[in-house]
């Protein structure tokens, strides 16, 4: 027994320690690649054309930078922004290659999906880059509908974080007459006309109540807002919730239904984790939720309620607006349910004062990210095994 203690809190402060380890957070191309002059035009018209958050939010991804002079023969085509964003948009895979998987590629080529392959804008199978090794260490990207351009050449490697991003230079851009075909300009959105149409009516209305709240999803309309509106049977229902919160409460609540950044539907599935809402960003630094895809539906989940996206009303980059089934309740102005356990005695009844819990009743503060979610749950599966050892030894030892 008295071997097993100085184990068991040696087992302690292992665990302590290993709590304090780092979360790793995401990329940023946009830091990254500043550390490379060279690629200044690139790096900017990433930001420009929006291309570099989609980039930072995706977990896996390899990003075909070109050097400035490269940039500069695309720009004397004078294409327009959207236009550009569709040329860039090619040069952004789905899929994680470093420079030494692409010298193990099996029989010596592949075939990879880009952004603008899967951004709709792709008729047919343009948009799908094939990647051949050839002799010697060289290594050639060229599009589907090159239409007989030659092929860009890996220069070098960048930056490389394994299996998330890799950064590689190659000699040119890509060429593809379908992605440097002319875009017309989306129409304008006028979001509060568009949700009273799609059956979100009463969303719209508790927005147009508050004309500082819906100037706030307006500012982001042309910068990349995603909006979850309940349906108007969701909204009636919740109600009486709705009318006990305080202004600032219902400002939150409201603003908590919108995301400052465009995702389509298959970034919704493709990125689940925490997302930041614009209460985080005009409120404080909580009021976050979870996406996730459960089989072919995708929900959303605050820890006080799950919502599962019904349709999408609108998809139409920067912009997204999808239905949901359920308002969304932050945790930071409800209460968590208890998890009732159908095995134990049944609890005392107890009354509560409020339906609503105010914000002094706020969990504590959890800083997370999309990958650090992800780092988390890594961390949490190997603290349990590590606890499981820990035990097992002591049982060990006492015996």
């Amino acid at each position: 027994m008295q071997r097993a203690v100085p184990l068991l809190a040696a087992s302690l402060l292992l665990l302590a320690a290993a709590a304090t380890f780092p979360v790793a957070r995401g990329h940023n191309i946009t830091k990254i690649l500043a550390q490379h002059p060279e690629f200044s035009t690139f790096n900017h018209y990433l930001s420009a054309t929006h291309l570099a958050s989609e980039i930072n939010r995706r977990l896996t991804i390899t990003v075909l930078a070109v050097d400035n002079a490269g940039m500069a023969d695309l720009l004397a085509k004078h294409l327009s922004l959207l236009t550009l964003r569709n040329v860039l948009a090619l040069h952004i895979l789905s899929d994680y290659y470093s420079s030494r998987k692409l010298h193990q590629l099996s029989r010596g080529s592949t075939i990879s999906s880009s952004v603008f392959q899967s951004s709709g804008h792709a008729p047919g199978t343009t948009g799908y880059i094939n990647i051949t090794d050839h002799r010697r260490g060289k290594v050639t990207f060229i599009t589907e509908d090159a239409g007989g351009a030659p092929p860009a050449v890996l220069v070098k490697s960048l930056k490389e974080i394994p299996y998330n991003i890799s950064i590689l230079q190659i000699s040119a851009i890509l060429s593809s007459p379908e992605a440097e075909a002319p875009v017309a300009a989306p129409a304008p959105v006028n979001l509060t006309v568009l949700l009273a149409k799609k059956g979100c009516k009463a969303f719209a209305d508790l927005l147009l109540a508050r004309p500082d709240v819906l100037q706030i999803f307006e500012d982001n309309l042309d910068v990349g807002l995603t909006v979850f509106c309940p349906s108007d049977g969701a909204v009636r229902a919740f109600g009486p919730k709705y009318k006990n919160l305080t202004d600032d409460g219902k400002a939150s609540l409201l603003l908590y239904h919108g995301v400052p950044a465009f995702y389509s539907p298959q970034l919704l599935k493709t990125n689940n984790g925490f997302f930041t809402t614009l209460a985080t960003t005009t409120r404080n630094k909580n009021f976050h939720y979870t996406v996730r895809t459960d089989g072919d539906a995708i929900t959303v989940k605050t820890r006080v309620v799950t919502a599962t996206i019904t349709s999408t009303i609108l998809e139409q980059d920067p912009d997204a607006v999808y239905a949901i089934n359920k308002v969304l309740q932050p945790r930071e102005l409800f209460k968590i349910p208890e998890v009732v356990d159908a095995d134990a005695p049944a609890p005392a009844s107890k009354k509560s004062k409020h339906a609503a819990a105010g914000p002094e009743e706020s969990p504590a503060d959890q800083e997370a990210s999309d990958n650090s979610a992800l780092s988390l749950n890594a961390a949490g599966r190997w603290l349990t095994a590590a606890t499981a050892a820990t035990l097992a030894a002591a049982v060990v030892v006492l015996v």
